[in-house]
């Protein structure tokens, strides 16, 4: 192995899409371990126009959610690519459901707090029956645009996860 297939190991806490094996397997094109924790101290919102969910600080929150173990600095670029500059990666404390062991690791917050497009609670088992589908499509169209650009933008993958609004309710 040279020192370019080397890199640090990462372990992410995720909440929304990417606690479904199959979008995780998509977009970091493997299999991680994924354990499941929970996150105190903050709060999973619905995002007006949007299928996926942010979470933001809130004093007596706690969010459910799974930790993706083992990512490579790859797996966290893709990650990124996929959350957008809507997101700050911050470190955080998870407690594990199956332990109650601590353990500190990455995790995508909503940028701006105080976001008037946040509302409610995402609910994932929702998501899986209304929006999994769509945003599985959106992730290929996503990897392939990764892999082969050819001029297209962010922001056309970006108007795949945005929720069709005669279909919200």
């Amino acid at each position: 192995m040279t020192s370019s297939d080397q890199s640090p190991s990462h372990n992410v806490f995720v909440y929304g899409s990417f606690q479904e094996p199959a979008v995780v397997g998509l977009i970091l094109e493997c299999t991680p371990i994924i354990v499941s924790a929970q996150l105190h101290g903050y709060h999973l919102y619905r995002l007006k126009g949007r299928l996926h969910p942010c979470i933001s600080p809130c004093e007596n929150g706690v969010v459910n959610g799974k930790i993706l173990t083992g990512l490579t600095d790859a797996h966290l670029e893709n990650l990124g690519m996929i959350e957008g500059d809507d997101y700050v990666t911050k470190t955080v404390e998870v407690v594990l459901t199956d332990t109650c062991e601590k353990m500190d690791v990455k995790t995508c917050v909503w940028a701006n707090k105080d976001d008037p497009d946040m509302y409610g609670e995402w609910d994932f088992e929702e998501w899986k029956r209304l929006h999994m589908e769509k945003f599985i499509e959106a992730s290929k169209k996503f990897m392939e645009w990764k892999k082969n650009p050819d001029g297209r933008s962010r922001e056309e993958f970006e108007k795949f996860v945005h929720a069709d609004p005669s279909a919200s309710a």
